[in-house]
C-alpha cells in the first residue's frame, strides 16, 4: 500500500509526538493511564506559510526534522497510514530544540 502524501496548507505544520519516558528518574515505572502526553515532537511536513494583510507570503520558520516544543492541548490529532500525528499552526509551537 502506498504511503499517503499530506501537504499542510497555509501556516500549518504536521508534528509527530515524541514518546514520553516510561520510567521516572528514580526508576519508578509509570502506568499508561498516568502518563501525560509529551509536548515535544518532530516536524514531518510544513505548509508554505501565511499571508499578511497585503497578501504577501510569510514563510514558516520551521523545517522537516526540527524537534519542537508545543502546548499540551495544541493541534488537531489525525491518523494517517496508522500513524498518529498532530496538525497545528506555526504559532502553537513554542520553539525548536537544538
Amino acid at each position: 500500500m502506498a504511503k499517503t502524501k499530506f501537504r499542510p496548507l497555509h501556516d500549518r505544520v504536521v508534528v509527530k509526538r515524541i514518546d514520553a519516558e516510561e520510567k521516572t528518574k528514580g526508576g519508578i515505572i509509570i502506568p499508561d493511564s498516568a502518563k501525560e502526553k509529551p509536548s515535544q515532537g518532530e516536524v514531518t511536513a510544513v505548509g508554505p506559510g501565511g499571508r499578511d494583510e497585503a497578501g504577501k507570503l510569510i514563510p514558516i520558520d520551521l523545517k522537516v526534522g526540527d524537534r519542537v516544543l508545543f502546548g499540551k492541548w495544541s493541534g488537531t490529532e489525525v491518523k494517517l497510514d496508522g500513524e498518529e500525528l498532530l496538525i497545528m499552526k506555526e504559532s502553537d509551537i513554542m520553539g525548536v530544540l537544538s
